[in-house]
C-alpha cells in the first residue's frame, strides 16, 4: 500500500477524559462487549494507567520510518497506537523513541507487536503496551509504506484516530469518545457505590441476594 499520511485529529473533549481518568476501567466492562484490547496485550512498563487521545501509525515489519517522524508530531496527552502489520518479530519501540514521545509529554503507547530496550522503558516509565520483548528492533528502511493518522487494527480492535484509548495493568480499551461518553456516568456512579456493596459482603450478606441473582434464579427454577 502507499504512504497515506493524515492530520493529526481533533482534540479530546476534556470534561469527558477527566472522568476517564476517575472510573474503574474494569467497570465499564459491565456496560461495553466491544472495543477491548486481545489479553496478551500487557504493560511492559509505565505504572501510571493510559487515559489519552489515539495517533495511529502503521508500519512495515521491518521499517519504522513513519513511527520516527510520528514521535515529532504528538501533542501531550496522547496515546501512539502502532499497527505493526501483523508483524511479531520486530520491535519498533525502544529508547529512543519512546525518550522522543517522553519530551513531547505523550501518555503512552499501545504497539500491536513487541518493544525492546524494556529496562530504559520500565526507568523512564512511559506507559507501554505490547505482546513481549525482543532485541530484534526495525530499521529506516524509508519504505513508501504505511500511514499515519488514519485507521488501523490493534489488539484485534479497530482503532481510529482520535478514538480514545484507555490503559491500566488489566490491559487496554479503546474506543470512540461517543461510546464512552454515553457509559461513563453510570459506571463512575457503580464505582461509588462499590465500596458499601463490598462493606456488606463482609458483614456476612451473600453477594447473590446483594446482586438479584439468587431472585433471578429462583424465579428461573
Amino acid at each position: 500500500m502507499p504512504l497515506d499520511i493524515r492530520a493529526l485529529p481533533a482534540p479530546a473533549d476534556a470534561a469527558l477524559l477527566a472522568k476517564l481518568r476517575r472510573v474503574d476501567f474494569p467497570t465499564l466492562g459491565h456496560y461495553l462487549e466491544e472495543g477491548f484490547c486481545a489479553p496478551e496485550l500487557q504493560r511492559m512498563a509505565g505504572t501510571e494507567r493510559l487515559v489519552g487521545r489515539a495517533v495511529t501509525v502503521r508500519t512495515t515489519a521491518t521499517d519504522s520510518t513513519l513511527l520516527h517522524h510520528a514521535a515529532g508530531l504528538v501533542e501531550p496527552g496522547d496515546v501512539v497506537v502502532v499497527d505493526c502489520g501483523g508483524d511479531r518479530r520486530h520491535a519498533p519501540l525502544g529508547e529512543v523513541v519512546a525518550n522522543a514521545l517522553a519530551s513531547r509529554r505523550a501518555a503512552g503507547v499501545v504497539v500491536d507487536g513487541l518493544c525492546t530496550d524494556v529496562d530504559a522503558l520500565r526507568a523512564l516509565d512511559l506507559p507501554v503496551y505490547a505482546y513481549g520483548r525482543t532485541p530484534l528492533t526495525t530499521k529506516l528502511h524509508g519504505l513508501a509504506d504505511g500511514s499515519l493518522c488514519a485507521p488501523v487494527v490493534c489488539g484485534g480492535v479497530p482503532v481510529h484516530p482520535g478514538d480514545l484509548v484507555l490503559g491500566d495493568a488489566n490491559g487496554v480499551i479503546v474506543a470512540p469518545a461517543e461510546r464512552l461518553a454515553a457509559v461513563i456516568d453510570e459506571a463512575l456512579a457503580d464505582d461509588a457505590e462499590e465500596p458499601a456493596l463490598v462493606a456488606r459482603l463482609w458483614q456476612g450478606e451473600p453477594l447473590g441476594s446483594l446482586t438479584g441473582a439468587t431472585d433471578t434464579l429462583q424465579r428461573l427454577s
